[in-house]
């Protein structure tokens, strides 16, 4: 068997029909994203009130200094999650103020948004992907269908936010792994 046949053997699998509606392929995948992520954070508090660390350590902490801290990434991924399932659904997503400052609101951040997310049905999203998508970012004016929007664009970025929240505590010492960050440590 040639490397060609070898790549072209795998590609008929996906000619199938497998099709996954967008709210299957948005609102359960961020739910679950961000109860890692509330289990990463409930495990950073944890760790330090075990080694008695200031716990504004870790929530002001960031990895570059031209980087976002924790608190940031958490609210930035919470705006990320209900503003991307709002544009498919077709619905204003709801404002948060951007003012948690400890653990604890973080956390009531989080819950506050997969409360949001358990208000969407799935009836909202049909025709989602095809739906044009508009966004400025970045002083610019970026235009998607919501097929494109969701895959290329909304998904990674809510998942960069979620996974340097996830390195931010993990360089400063809070023991995580991939099964945490992937399911919640379950």
């Amino acid at each position: 068997m040639s490397m060609t046949d070898a790549y072209v053997m795998p590609t008929t699998i996906w000619e199938a029909d497998l099709s996954i509606s967008m709210y299957e392929a948005s609102v359960p995948v961020i739910t679950h994203m961000l109860g890692s992520l509330s289990h990463v954070l409930s495990k950073a508090e944890a760790h330090a009130a075990e080694r008695k660390i200031d716990p504004q350590v870790f929530v002001n902490a960031r990895l570059a200094p031209d980087m976002f801290p924790l608190k940031r990434q958490v609210q930035i991924a919470s705006d990320n999650a209900k503003g991307m399932t709002s544009r498919l659904a077709g619905r204003d997503a709801p404002k948060y103020e951007d003012n948690e400052d400890n653990f604890a609101e973080l956390q009531a951040r989080i819950a506050k948004t997969r409360d949001y997310l358990a208000s969407l049905i799935s009836a909202e999203f049909d025709g989602a992907e095809s739906r044009p998508i508009q966004i400025k970012s970045g002083g610019r004016e970026l235009n998607f269908t919501g097929s494109q929007y969701l895959t290329l664009f909304a998904m990674p970025n809510f998942l960069f936010h979620v996974t340097t929240a996830y390195d931010i505590l993990r360089h400063n010492g809070v023991p995580l792994s991939k099964p945490d960050f992937l399911g919640g440590g379950k």
